[in-house]
């Protein structure tokens, strides 16, 4: 691998993300680029699906060589493993897509979501874990609530009821006053 690295160039220049990926001036990194066929045996992921999700946006490879071949950088194989467990765990290459421009929109200093954050498929949901919050990616509702915090909570409440209100008498069962009452009416 011994070919001249220059920055990555998109087919797609309507993302802000693309775009400073192409005016990057090419970093320390690129002296550790992996190809595309090294790609494709590491990860178990096509060069067709390699080419879409480059074509498309989604991982866009952030190096291409002089000849126009696809270079990807450690962080580009983070993205791409990310993805592919996400659509592995049954979330469409759509809902990825649409949940990382809505994360680029939601988190302005997060460039590359699929590298930055750490994402997780509930379903088809996709959750986010960033600086101590958890959110659901395309909404932005916060998803998780503190477990212990809760319980907290719940004790605190308990003790002002048992504080408030007296014991509750448990009323026998309809069926067992039933049999009560023939068996007193049969003595009669």
């Amino acid at each position: 691998m011994a070919n001249e690295v220059a920055p990555a160039t998109s087919t797609s220049a309507s993302s802000a993300r693309e775009e400073k990926l192409e005016s990057a001036p090419p970093t320390a990194t690129t002296a550790r680029c992996f190809q595309t066929q090294d790609v494709v045996r590491a990860l178990g992921v096509s060069r067709r699906q390699l080419q879409y999700w480059a074509k498309t946006g989604l991982v866009v490879p952030s190096e291409r060589t002089p000849g126009g071949h696809h270079r990807y950088t450690f962080a580009d194989l983070i993205a791409l493993k990310a993805t592919k467990r996400l659509i592995d765990a049954g979330v469409s290459v759509q809902r990825i897509r649409r949940s990382v421009e809505a994360l680029c929109q939601r988190l302005p200093t997060i460039d590359r979501p699929l590298e930055e954050l750490v994402i997780v498929a509930t379903g088809d949901v996709l959750v986010v874990f960033d600086r101590g919050s958890v959110f659901e990616a395309l909404s932005g509702q916060e998803w998780v609530f503190e477990v212990a915090q809760f319980r907290r909570e719940l004790d605190s409440w308990n003790e002002q009821q048992s504080k408030t209100v007296a014991p509750v008498r448990h009323a026998r069962s309809v069926r067992r006053e039933a049999e009560r009452q023939r068996a007193v009416g049969s003595i009669e």
